[in-house]
């Protein structure tokens, strides 16, 4: 087949769009973003969109500062902000998780996040909203906070046009196609299109694509509920991003008195039909929320719910993305799996698998991602936790 591009992305969330953008920024001239519904449709617009570096491998800690960077970054190296607002992040544990999150802010900071634990009279000065019952301890990151997941990924697309990019929305990709040990494009409704490389990022969709050309993704695919609150006015409320582990809740600003509010790990996920579920929260969901929400933060007492819904998770067997090319197959790159965490990572990760793609050159720790460590029996070891970001 002949190539009518030198790379084709699948799927204009902010994994797509991010790398349609690099890949044009480092030289590649044809480059193709096709994407089924409109930009961030499928689970970038329905992020929670939370950003923080508090993470426990030198890995994630790298690359989600290396994203709040380019978060920052992004009017002046692409002409529109993402909407970040770095209105910090806090992390309130019970006792029995202090120890380990020692060792994780000791890793945060070898790679320069700026982070540590809070003082009693910082916590009591600058928390007064919080229920201290089973508080052992928080920590404050400064730099993180919080994005608008589709103005993000819109400002990626539009920089990508602006420099020579073609974009195609609402435009389904049916199947890959392959010959033989090399995929050679893609099969739209009105033919198919060659490419030098497809990139993958269809995200809960992913596996269904690789399947269409006999290509194996394990991935998951589990419904995530997230509510959203208005608060009463005149009551001491949270101006930072929250993780609070001892409740299992995250609560995300969304500036004035609205917040986004959802469940944090431990959770139950259920597989689910990425093609047919319901969208929106359950009843009993939105209920456990604001139980737990109240009982934490007593100053929410009274808030009005404005809206809940239903969004994807598509997960990998460790719950670490699958991202970049594999052995023995040619022409063909992962950018899926993001398990709730894609999203604030979306800006390096584009940026590291573009370089791969481009130069052939890749960070050591980066080319873990590979799906071959599947073969390699080189799994990560789970780490994440269940945070929509």
């Amino acid at each position: 087949m002949a190539r009518a591009y030198d790379a084709i992305v699948v799927g204009a969330g902010i994994n797509g769009a991010s790398t349609a953008y690099h890949l044009r920024l480092l030289g590649l001239e044809r480059v193709l973003l096709v994407e089924k519904g409109g930009i961030a449709a499928g689970g970038t617009g329905k992020s929670a969109a939370a950003v923080r570096q508090n993470y426990s491998t030198t890995l994630m800690a790298r690359l989600a500062k290396k994203s709040i960077e380019q978060f920052m970054a992004m009017r002046q190296e692409l002409g529109q902000d993402g909407g970040y607002v770095a209105a910090g992040y806090h992390m309130i544990v019970p006792a029995d998780m202090v120890e380990g999150l020692e060792r994780n802010l000791a890793v945060q900071r070898s790679v320069g996040v700026v982070t540590g634990f809070m003082g009693e009279d910082a916590i009591a000065a600058r928390l007064p909203w919080l229920n201290r019952e089973g508080v052992a301890a928080v920590t404050w990151e400064p730099e993180g906070g919080y994005a608008d997941p589709v103005r993000a990924t819109e400002a990626y697309v539009k920089a990508f046009a602006a420099r020579g990019g073609e974009v195609r929305l609402k435009t389904p990709v049916r199947a890959l196609t392959r010959e033989g040990d090399r995929v050679s494009g893609i099969l739209l409704d009105d033919g198919p299109l060659g490419a030098g490389f497809v990139v993958n990022a269809a995200g809960p969709w992913s596996h269904f694509l690789a399947q269409s050309a006999g290509i194996d993704l394990p991935m998951r695919t589990v419904r995530e509920q997230d509510t959203v609150w208005e608060a009463r006015a005149n009551r001491p409320l949270p101006e930072a991003t929250l993780a609070v582990a001892i409740d299992g809740l995250y609560v995300r600003p969304m500036g004035g008195l609205r917040y986004i509010v959802g469940r944090g790990f431990p959770k139950v996920y259920l597989d689910i039909d990425p093609y047919n579920y319901k969208e929106t929260a359950d009843d009993e969901f939105i209920t456990d929320v604001m139980t737990r929400l109240e009982h934490r933060i007593p100053t929410f007492a009274g808030a009005k719910l404005i809206d809940s819904y239903a969004a994807l998770y598509d997960v990998t067997p460790d719950w670490y993305p699958f991202i970049g090319p594999r052995r023995g197959l040619a022409g063909y790159c992962d950018m899926n799996g993001g398990s709730g965490h894609g999203f604030k990572f979306g800006p390096a990760f584009g940026h590291e698998l573009a370089r791969w793609m481009v130069t052939g050159e890749v960070a050591a720790d980066f080319a873990q991602f590979s799906h071959d460590r599947i073969a390699a029996g080189r799994l990560f070891v789970q780490t994440f936790g269940g945070n929509r970001g």
